[in-house]
């Protein structure tokens, strides 16, 4: 008899836990073929919003859970998701009856705490990953039920009782990690850019940063003499900052028109941005490790609002290692950022220090290592 192996993801809300979580799908599917006598299955237990197509062409089955989010700020939003969360529930114990997966895999976040519950409920083996140096709240939540708790930060790993927890790092999708045969130089040529002239990546996450939109724009004519601008402005942002940016360069000569270039939402060529990048502007968080793959100098700005203030934690550990420069979002200002950025451009060694801690920083394995847990719990429960 053919064996089959059931496996479950769930968690999301946002790009830091769908992505890494994606990482883990790929690795899993791609251990997996080397069992072609083993039948598998894959679910996705939650609300994949955004990112639906991304499980779709995984051949993912999507399972919807009604989505609840656990804050901890006073909110009316509290009442209205403490009302849907018993229903929450009720939805992923149904679901995960009739699928019955062999593990459960968690990135945490949005939607993912009733389908933790329900499969604690069932016995299922649940492996949890954190991706931040201080856990969200889910995942605090989901640590007592797993059977084994992975995260990308030492500090964490205090969060979690027992010997059931390791620091594996951060899944880093695949595409990324793959070897590229392009040059900085004709990565830059992608983008319409010269390759003589230092190419700054700005990204404020996948849904992109407004108050981190504005503070470049007010400062992109000090920038543009000096530099080229690669800026990912968000999809909801894209008119407003395409329309504010040509108000700033209004009259302003070539060639600095060409010099800042803005797009909506990197799809098929992040990877492109990051290796024509010289320096990358960017929130933190798990987005920080894709930017160690690369070997890249980095100016950090953290998320004041993020919660547990776990973007702050963040950066301090990459910054600590030498890997970036962080800049609290209270402190920023022209004259610090552009002190910060000259300083870093202009100094050759400085350059090469940043690049190389953070490449030690980078755990391209992240992935491979909860996906053989994932598949020996899945294996083991049969």
């Amino acid at each position: 008899m053919q064996k089959h192996i059931r496996i479950a993801y769930t968690g999301g809300g946002t790009g830091g836990h769908v992505y890494p979580l994606l990482a883990v799908a790929d690795e899993v599917i791609r251990s997996m073929q080397s069992y072609p006598d083993v039948r598998m299955s894959y679910s996705y237990f939650g609300d994949p919003g955004m990112y639906r197509d991304e499980f779709v062409k995984r051949k993912i089955a999507i399972r919807s859970i009604v989505g609840t989010k656990l804050r901890r700020y006073a909110s009316l939003l509290n009442i209205v998701d403490a009302i849907k969360f018993p229903f929450s529930l009720l939805q992923a114990l149904i679901k995960l009856l009739f699928v019955m997966p062999d593990v459960v895999f968690s990135k945490g976040g949005t939607g993912a705490l009733p389908v933790i519950l329900a499969a604690w409920v069932y016995r299922i083996p649940i492996i949890v990953h954190e991706s931040d140096a201080i856990p969200g709240l889910t995942n605090r939540l989901s640590f007592p039920f797993a059977s084994r708790v992975g995260v990308a930060f030492e500090r964490a790993l205090s969060f979690v009782k027992g010997n059931k927890g390791a620091v594996v790092g951060n899944p880093v999708r695949p595409f990324l990690l793959a070897p590229s045969d392009i040059t900085k130089e004709q990565a830059k040529r992608i983008f319409g850019f010269d390759p003589a002239i230092p190419v700054i990546l700005v990204i404020g996450g996948s849904q992109g940063s407004r108050r981190l939109n504005s503070f470049l724009l007010d400062i992109a004519t000090e920038l543009v003499p000096h530099y080229q601008v690669l800026h990912q402005t968000g999809i909801a942002n894209f008119k407003d900052v395409s329309q504010e940016l040509a108000i700033v360069f209004e009259g302003q000569i070539q060639p600095y028109q060409q010099r800042y270039k803005v797009v909506d939402f990197f799809k098929n060529n992040l990877k492109d941005a990051f290796i024509a990048a010289d320096i990358i502007i960017s929130r933190s968080g798990s987005f920080l490790f894709e930017v160690a793959v690369f070997g890249k100098p980095s100016i950090v700005i953290p998320l004041k609002e993020s919660a547990n203030n776990h973007q702050w934690f963040d950066a301090l550990e990459y910054s600590q290692r030498g890997a970036c420069v962080m800049i609290e979002e209270e402190n920023l200002t022209a004259t610090l950022f552009l002190t910060q950025l000259k300083k870093i451009m202009e100094n050759p060694t400085v350059i090469e220090s940043m690049s190389s801690a953070a490449r030690s920083f980078a755990t391209p394995d992240a992935a491979m290592i909860l996906a053989q847990e994932i598949i020996r719990l899945g294996w083991g429960s049969k």
